[in-house]
């Protein structure tokens, strides 16, 4: 028979292992999570060069048309 105090003390050790676990898998998580983060702002970063170059282009070629 088990003594209730070793019972005890296996539930406490699973506990600190599953919290251990746990927080392993959540720290994981938060840097995936921060990955994308910075992926995405470079993706928009990107966008608005593009975009920005497109409208200057446009700009300087109707300047070029309208001086012509």
């Amino acid at each position: 028979m088990k003594k209730s105090t070793q019972k005890n003390s296996t539930n406490i050790n699973n506990l600190e292992t599953n919290e251990y676990q746990n927080k392993n898998i959540k720290t994981t998580d938060v840097n995936i999570l921060l990955n994308r983060v910075r992926l995405d702002r470079k993706k928009i970063l990107k966008k608005r060069i593009l975009i920005s170059s497109i409208f200057l282009f446009l700009l300087s070629s109707f300047i070029a048309y309208m001086i012509i």
